[in-house]
């Protein structure tokens, strides 16, 4: 065969930042790692628990495409009393296996070839491939440090053109940790409005919001909740990774449009997984507390000590990622995150992962706990301190 039989749009994807960068860590011991976004926390036992019971019970079956009845009932409730957004749980809620599926399938149920989708950069590293494989184009807007890495209305409005079709959203962000005023979100809410745009809004670190902010939902602001796709599951907050359960709210039309997608390609999530997520909506709000306030505490100490070494790092409001300047350095964030690695075994993920404007950049995440990331960092001092003197 002389030519490859791989699609061409598949191509051309690349491969993930991330999930390269840690290839070349599972080549080491003794590594430290700041680098992948997942709760160092195990699942709360009562919500192991309640997956336990239902193999127990023999739960073991499809469920309905959309998902457990009472699940999507929980949802819509959870929905409304934390986002202040209405759903109904019978037609315009559906469980996806993780946030990942519920994108994917909200891109393939919106997009025609040649669509725009317009997302900040830097961004969660799926957001540009997922779009590319739904035959849409990626458009990306700039967020920048100054404005603790917020999108602003004006950087969106200035890359609008007549094909753009889709706005997605991820505040709190992977990998700034960036969150939104509400002011600006309305004046973003008005361009989406006028421009006929519908938005795509990945919560999935909503509860993870700090300093006493409250966070605030596109899909709550006047005018949206019809253009909205709401996405939020379980993997963060809930420290429920490999459970892997996740859920879209939207209007009856697009949650059709995206269950007709996912009953022939998925058919439904795992019923275990959605077992437990219905006791972790019930009951798991103190495990969530609990977790929030030790985030928050690992945050305030890991963005001192990338301070005091000269390495400027805003205080992000979100999320549990911070995302240091290394530019003092002169390396480059790639130099940067190798050469660290190699010579102090400590592991961060270079800002490129997440698009060419996280050049500078290297994302750290504290979801590893207090201890390793004070050990962490006495390293990248010392890593610092050599760079300079060489």
């Amino acid at each position: 065969m002389t030519t490859s039989p791989v699609a061409r749009h598949v191509q051309s994807i690349p491969r993930s930042g991330i999930r390269d960068f840690f290839e070349v860590v599972q080549t080491m011991s003794g590594v430290i790692s700041l680098g992948i976004g997942e709760p160092d926390f195990v699942t709360p036992w009562h919500i192991r628990e309640a997956a336990v019971y239902s193999l127990e019970q023999g739960h073991t079956g499809y469920t309905s495409n959309l998902g457990l009845p009472r699940l999507r009932t929980e949802i819509a409730a959870y929905v409304q009393k934390h986002f202040g957004v209405a759903y109904d749980a019978q037609t315009e809620v559906l469980v996806s296996v993780g946030v990942s599926e519920a994108i994917d399938l909200a891109l393939r149920a919106l997009l025609d070839p040649g669509d725009e989708v317009l997302y900040h950069e830097p961004c969660y590293v799926s957001y540009s491939p997922s779009i590319a494989l739904a035959h849409g184009v990626p458009v990306a807007v700039p967020t920048h440090a100054a404005d603790g890495f917020a999108l602003r209305a004006d950087e969106l409005a200035a890359r609008l053109t007549p094909r753009s079709k889709v706005l997605m959203l991820n505040f709190p962000t992977n990998p700034t940790g960036a969150t939104m005023e509400r002011a600006e979100l309305e004046r973003i809410a008005a361009l989406c409005q006028r421009h006929n745009l519908v938005v795509l809004s990945d919560e999935i670190y909503s509860e993870l919001t700090y300093d006493g902010g409250s966070h605030t939902s596109i899909a709550a602001l006047p005018g949206m909740r019809e253009r909205t796709i709401f996405l939020h599951g379980f993997s963060k907050a809930f420290a429920m990774t490999g459970f892997r359960v996740g859920y879209a709210c939207a209007p009856v039309e697009l949650t059709e449009a995206m269950m007709r997608i996912h009953q022939y390609g998925i058919l439904c999530a795992s019923i275990t997984s959605q077992e437990a997520a219905v006791e972790a909506l019930r009951h798991g709000a103190p495990d969530v507390a609990k977790m929030h306030g030790e985030y928050e505490a690992r945050r305030n100490y890991i963005v001192h000590a990338f301070n005091e070494l000269g390495l400027p790092c805003h205080k992000p409001r979100g999320a549990f990622y911070v995302f240091p300047d290394i530019r003092p350095t002169g390396l480059t964030s790639q130099e940067f995150s190798l050469r660290l690695l190699k010579e102090k075994k400590v592991a961060c993920v270079p800002g490129t992962a997440f698009g060419p404007s996280g050049e500078g950049y290297v994302r750290c995440s504290y979801a590893t706990g207090l201890a390793k990331i004070k050990t962490a960092m006495g390293l990248v001092g010392e890593f610092v301190r050599e760079v300079a003197t060489r």
